[in-house]
């Protein structure tokens, strides 16, 4: 049922639900993106160039702040590539705050290593359990 909609979507951007992605240029959806990118109407503006200094997350009073000058190159894939690493590497770092936190509460039940008899609630919390 889904796909019956999808196709039905397509074929109103491109005049066939089984088009190829070429007629997608043609679509008022898409075509003055599609002209940008691939520099079609003379008078259509000219493609903007990247400014790492207008993207999203710039605030005043610091406004864009690279002290290391990592966006100097002003090149676009690069900074949207440090900005996802960033981001995973956030999440990673709540994930393990949650891991370090969690174990003051809470303890599985049961043993860790059953061949060494030692079990979850016998390893200490945070940094002391590299000891053990």
């Amino acid at each position: 049922m889904v796909a019956i909609i999808g196709m039905f979507f397509q074929d109103g951007l491109t005049g066939s639900a089984w088009g190829d992605w070429a007629l997608y240029t043609a679509s008022p959806l898409r075509a003055k993106v599609a002209r940008n990118y691939y520099g079609g109407d003379a008078g259509a503006p000219a493609r903007v160039s990247f400014d790492p200094a207008n993207e999203l997350g710039v605030q005043d009073p610091v406004g864009f702040w690279d002290p290391l000058g990592f966006a100097a190159d002003k090149d676009e894939a690069t900074f949207k590539r440090r900005r996802a690493v960033e981001i995973k590497h956030g999440r990673i770092s709540m994930y393990a705050t949650i891991g370090y936190i969690v174990p003051e509460y809470f303890k599985f039940p049961g043993y860790l290593s059953p061949l060494l008899g030692l079990k979850f609630a016998d390893v200490p919390n945070g940094l002391a359990a590299l000891s053990k």
